[in-house]
């Protein structure tokens, strides 16, 4: 057998290797800019950069540095020395805006850049490297705080934005009358998937303290009458029934025992012939490609005592085990997938 080749070290380039170790400045760069509000600003319109510098408090020493890094990343455009948002940040990073995605960018300024520089203890522990390590619950903490609870539900909406629209479009919803998102947090899903179906009621299940945020969000749009929120523990309650149920970024919290407990009570929910709806940032079934879906694996060590993400092909053989006859995989957007099963 031939042997390979090796790569000439002529032809080799540590660039990768810097990008990828430095790649904590960009994103710093990048998640500060949303902190201090410098797209939000931007949206109202091109600012010239002394007058941009001046509006976000900002002192002269680094201010056109860090403007004109946000330029080179990709964020920002620059015609002479006035700056303007790019369409994608315009369109994704305006609070004023439906399309906002920026709760999750907050929450990970705020929180998860800070526990992530633990990473290395708690690959060595396999604990957890949040508010965890000091005694707490995250999901105790988060629901106990008004605010840091709306906070954490605005994140979940801005990483659920693109893959509910994607849903909203790759299903086939002609075939149901009725829906609830488990576990939905703001009501992300229920309203796009309602905007784009008139014929479709629904809404959400989720622990009481969700219940004011859903319908705030909800009334936004005028879907107060056709969307509902059901409180309940999904561990303690019975899953209300629907002729499709939807968990989006829920099944990656817990650990196996619990997916399958959360997986049979959707199935035990549902009328023969509903479907259940899964949607994660899967990792492709090869564990080699989807770099966002291991990264958010590593998250649920970094946040959670058991929870990890998963492929396809695990939840498909999840499905099946619990009793679903019927299950298929398919690409939504970006780093997402979804998983539906048929009872």
């Amino acid at each position: 057998m031939a042997k390979a080749k090796k790569a000439s070290p002529k032809h080799l380039s540590p660039a990768g290797i810097m990008q990828l170790g430095t790649g904590f400045m960009a994103s710093r760069t990048f998640l500060s800019a949303i902190e201090l509000g410098l797209f939000t600003e931007l949206a109202k319109g091109p600012a010239e950069a002394q007058s941009l510098r001046q509006r976000l408090g900002l002192h002269e020493r680094s201010a056109r540095d860090f403007f004109d890094t946000l330029v080179a990343l990709g964020m920002l455009r620059r015609k002479g020395t006035t700056y303007s948002n790019t369409p994608e940040a315009d369109l994704f990073l305006d609070p004023a805006k439906p399309s906002y995605m920026g709760g999750l960018l907050e929450m990970a300024s705020r929180r998860l850049y800070g526990f992530w520089g633990s990473l290395s203890e708690g690959l060595r522990t396999g604990k957890p490297q949040n508010e965890a390590k000091s005694g707490g619950n995250i999901f105790a903490t988060l629901y106990a705080d008004p605010e840091k609870l709306k906070g954490f539900l605005s994140a979940m909406s801005g990483i659920s934005m693109g893959p509910a629209l994607a849903i909203a479009k790759a299903f086939p919803w002609k075939k149901y009358k009725t829906f609830i998102d488990v576990g939905g947090a703001q009501g992300c899903l229920p309203v796009q998937v309602a905007l784009a179906h008139k014929h479709l009621t629904g809404g959400e299940f989720d622990l009481a303290p969700v219940g004011p945020i859903f319908q705030d969000y909800v009334k936004r749009f005028g879907l107060e009458g056709r969307l509902k929120f059901t409180p309940g523990d999904f561990f303690k309650d019975p899953m209300p029934t629907a002729d499709v149920l939807v968990m989006g970024h829920i099944l990656h919290d817990w650990n196996l025992e619990e997916k399958l407990v959360l997986l049979k009570k959707a199935y035990d929910a549902l009328p023969k012939g509903g479907a259940l709806l899964v949607y994660e940032a899967l990792i492709d079934d090869d564990r080699s490609k989807n770099a966002f879906g291991l990264l958010m694996s590593l998250n649920m060590l970094i946040e959670t005592p058991g929870g990890f993400d998963y492929s396809g092909a695990d939840c498909t053989g999840w499905m099946k085990k619990v009793g679903f006859r019927k299950v298929s995989v398919e690409r939504l957007v970006g780093p997402d997938g979804m998983v539906v099963g048929i009872k």
